[in-house]
């Protein structure tokens, strides 16, 4: 994945991402949001990626063993665990992300700020958005079948 198609990808979804950003803040404390492109699933509504919050405590260990493990490279050498770990140290989750993509064997490191919409307010308008249209699961969908 090209540098302009990962900026593409985090534009696109800039809401969930957010959304996904400020859920793990309020569920835990400071960590990284980790999306991986690899094994997307496909449905109506398009291509979606599986995205874990990983919190501080826990990044370290995740990121030896992930940056360790041969198959994986990091794009941009110059990023370090602690460049990273750093950045979950000082970032504030209410408006900024910090993020790792990871596309086939390729990790990349993101400190996003300067959003257009803050992670909180991700997280407002799509917990508002379910309130008034509440996603509907396979299940419920079944049921209501005749």
């Amino acid at each position: 994945m090209t540098n302009n198609q990962q900026q593409d990808l985090i534009a696109k979804n800039l809401m969930i991402i957010g959304y996904n950003a400020w859920a793990g803040y309020l569920s835990s404390d400071r960590g990284a949001l980790i999306c991986s492109t690899n094994n997307p699933a496909v449905s109506m509504t398009g291509e979606t990626f599986n995205c874990h919050y990983v919190t501080r405590s826990n990044l370290t260990p995740l990121l030896n063993a992930w940056l360790g493990v041969p198959d994986t490279t990091m794009l941009q050498r110059h990023f370090t665990n602690n460049h990273i770990l750093e950045a979950v140290d000082v970032y504030n989750p209410k408006t900024e992300i910090v993020l790792l993509l990871e596309s086939e064997a390729q990790v990349n490191f993101f400190y996003l700020k300067n959003l257009p919409v803050t992670p909180h307010s991700c997280y407002e308008a799509i917990c508002k958005q379910w309130q008034e249209f509440p996603p509907s699961s396979p299940i419920s969908s079944a049921n209501h079948r005749a």
